[in-house]
């Protein structure tokens, strides 16, 4: 958008910002599955004029269907953890027959959805070090969650 050379005279600050109010504006209206006529009348709101309202819906209207199929395979809300386990492995070896003796730990998380219930767990391997920065990470975050309620 900023490369446009009919844009060129327009600030990219706000240009930037229109681009959000746009994004926004859509993803709103595939998420309330809004009809053109609810559209029309939130834009008539934003003191937009016909002829940009007309070709917005005819936009709209063209890609509702993508758009639709687009946000729900997002989904609504975020995975939740529900349980974690996880199990010391050591390798010994290497392809090439190399004694390594390295520890890592093979880490899965059970998550589910509240939209769609389960989903396949989530499992990655770490070493101590990274599973120590991920536990000092989530201790942060707990801290900083129980700040927060507090206020």
């Amino acid at each position: 958008i900023l490369d446009d050379p009919d844009l060129k005279d327009i600030d990219p600050a706000v240009l930037k910002h229109c681009h959000a109010a746009a994004a926004t504006c859509i993803l709103e209206a595939g998420k309330q599955k809004a009809d053109i006529s609810a559209i029309s009348t939130c834009l008539e709101d934003c003191k937009l004029d016909k002829e940009r309202i007309e070709q917005f819906c005819t936009e709209y209207q063209k890609n509702k269907d993508a758009l639709e199929i687009l946000l729900g395979s997002i989904g609504r809300s975020p995975l939740h953890i529900t349980d974690v386990s996880w199990r010391l492995e050591y390798q010994i070896k290497n392809n090439q027959l190399h004694k390594t003796y390295q520890p890592s730990y093979l880490v899965t998380l059970n998550v589910e959805n509240s939209d769609s219930g389960s989903h396949p767990d989530v499992s990655f391997s770490c070493t101590m070090e990274q599973l120590q920065d991920l536990v000092g990470k989530l201790k942060d975050a707990a801290k900083s969650l129980e700040r927060a309620t507090q206020m």
